[in-house]
């Protein structure tokens, strides 16, 4: 099939009132097709891909190249296509591995040296060079508070009213989050994350950007911080964008030790933000810091392969389904002295999720309409950067990419009654979700931990980005069978103490149920898309409906028309 990808979904249009199973229009045979998905081969799949043998599959690292590998064979073993640009099974492409050599402490000094915070590596602080360059250095950098640090003009919001070139910029982790109206009130928006952040500060000349972490506004705590931060860290390629010198985090406590040598409060600093009229705040404190760095180039892959459409006119449309095969590979030892991060839920449970939903796929008797890619995406720890690769390098025209259903993590507690929609109210794609839910008896809602920003935190992202309309659904918290309260509770738990840690693994007490009831959800909704006559669309004023009108455009010669 090579670079032939073709992908569709629809804008489902129904009556009001409770999603009907029956309104789901799907390929011939799907219903049989869905039950191929099951337990045994997702306990197997994840078994394999998180064992200590692929240690951790770090980007570059030899149980990188196994995983891919492994999952390479796994779709010749389904008969699907290569879906590479070469005609093969891989998208490979370079990255730069940079290994920071952080100093064991940082010091910040007020004005005339007099008084002094020194930050401990890891316990206080994480940072890394920015440009790629085998020094990174801050020399007597004066510290400016930039409150959210954000840039957002149809929200009439500026933080950077006044130079902060040569600069070292303080800034918030979260978005304003106190009115519906502004941000989108708790739910977070892409201002929030802190990529986005150091993209802005380093646009406005920034020499070193500094995030402010608390467990609320990052939405884990500071272990995990420390855990993704240490050790080799992987960018694509300086392409010539603005970089900031430095990038790093602080712990709260920290922080607000260095405010205080302004002679200023952090919980007032924090209150100055809230406000439309702020403006950068110097606090004449300065910093220096150099970070001797390690680079290297190395190679890693996204596995494409895929399954052509049965109808000849749609042939250059396609849905990609996603998951991320990637994770931090052999890092800091946990108390028990194990330094492999296996990445079990995060995220052989997702990539198990998209293979077993390819079999679905593989199993119906003709294909859908249109084509269906499976890609299983590098590097999405790094900053999404492989499914980023692939939306700079995609296989078909933005605008002939017509859905992307992406998978990072599978439920592990159990069925529950509720499917949440992650950044819901984005596009048509929730429709067909619905629709399928109901097939199940389960109800659709918002997602229960809006003020994460889980839909700018996965690969979703990245298609969104070139207008692609893009779901990210999860199980809700309803487990069945359980108490109210169970499923918040295991999730927080979870996240607490086994995201990003080496205890991610694979554990005899997961219960699939709930892993296999998405998996079918998944495989309806792609194939309902697929087989579907029209187009999806983003929701009226959606971020990213603009970019779509230009992708469709830009595929149909410039005739396209609203």
């Amino acid at each position: 099939m090579r670079a032939r990808f073709f992908l569709i979904t629809l804008l489902v249009t129904f009556s009001s009132g409770p999603a009907r199973a029956d309104d789901l229009a799907l390929p011939r045979g799907a219903e049989r097709a869905s039950a191929k998905i099951g337990e045994a081969a997702m306990r197997t799949a994840i078994a394999e891909l998180a064992s200590d043998a692929y240690e951790g599959r770090a980007p570059g690292s030899a149980g990188d190249a196994k995983a891919r590998a492994w999952i390479e064979a796994r779709a010749k073993a389904l008969g699907l296509a290569p879906g590479a640009a070469d005609g093969s099974y891989q998208q490979r492409f370079e990255m730069v591995g940079v290994t920071p050599q952080l100093p064991a402490e940082w010091k910040f000094e007020a004005a005339g040296g007099a008084d002094a915070v020194t930050l401990k590596a890891g316990a206080d602080f994480v940072a890394i060079g920015g440009k790629q360059s085998e020094h990174a250095r801050l020399e007597r950098s004066e510290l400016v508070f930039v409150g959210y640090g954000i840039v957002a003009p149809e929200f009439d919001w500026n933080d950077y009213e006044n130079d902060v070139r040569g600069k070292t910029v303080l800034i918030l982790n979260n978005d304003p989050d106190w009115d519906p109206a502004l941000f989108a009130g708790k739910r977070r928006l892409y201002y929030g994350r802190w990529d986005y952040k150091y993209e802005e500060a380093a646009r406005q000349g920034a020499a070193g950007a500094i995030l402010v972490h608390t467990d609320a506004s990052a939405g884990y705590p500071w272990q995990v911080v420390r855990s993704s931060w240490t050790g080799e860290q992987f960018q694509l390629p300086d392409a010539g964008e603005p970089r900031v010198e430095v990038r790093s985090w602080a712990t709260e406590a920290k922080v607000r030790e260095i405010v205080a040598l302004a002679g200023r409060d952090l919980a007032e600093l924090v209150e100055s933000a809230r406000r439309r009229d702020f403006t950068p705040i110097p606090l004449g404190v300065t910093t220096s810091l150099e970070i001797p760095t390690a680079l290297r180039r190395i190679e890693t892959g996204n596995v494409l392969a895929g399954l052509p459409g049965r109808a000849a006119r749609l042939a250059s449309e396609l849905v990609v389904i996603t998951a991320h095969h990637d994770h931090l590979g052999v890092g800091e030892p946990d108390a028990s002295g194990d330094a492999i991060y296996n990445g079990a839920l995060d995220n052989a449970s997702g990539v198990a999720t998209v293979l077993s939903i390819a079999e679905a796929f593989a199993a119906l008797p003709k294909p859908p309409r249109r084509g269906v890619l499976f890609a299983f995406v590098a590097a999405e720890e790094q900053g999404l950067l492989g499914s980023r690769y692939y939306a700079q390098h995609p296989t078909a025209p933005p605008g002939k990419l017509a859905a992307n259903l992406n998978f990072d993590g599978a439920p592990i507690f159990g069925r529950t009654r509720d499917v949440e929609i992650v950044g819901r109210g984005k596009s048509s794609l929730e429709d067909l979700l619905a629709l399928a839910a109901a097939r199940q008896g389960r109800v659709v809602v918002d997602e229960a931990f809006p003020d994460r920003g889980f839909y700018y935190r996965s690969d979703q992202l990245s298609f969104a980005r070139i207008g692609v309309p893009a779901l990210y659904f999860r199980s809700g918290i309803e487990v069945v069978g359980k108490p109210e309260g169970f499923g918040r509770e295991q999730e927080e738990r979870w996240i607490a103490t086994h995201y990003h840690q080496p205890s991610d693994e694979l554990d005899a007490s997961w219960d699939f149920s709930g892993a296999v009831e998405n998996a079918q959800l998944g495989f309806w909704v792609a194939a309902a898309a697929a087989e579907a006559r029209a187009l999806p669309t983003w929701r009226p004023g959606d971020e990213f409906e603009a970019k779509r009108t230009e992708a469709l455009r830009a595929a149909s010669g410039g005739t396209h028309r609203e």
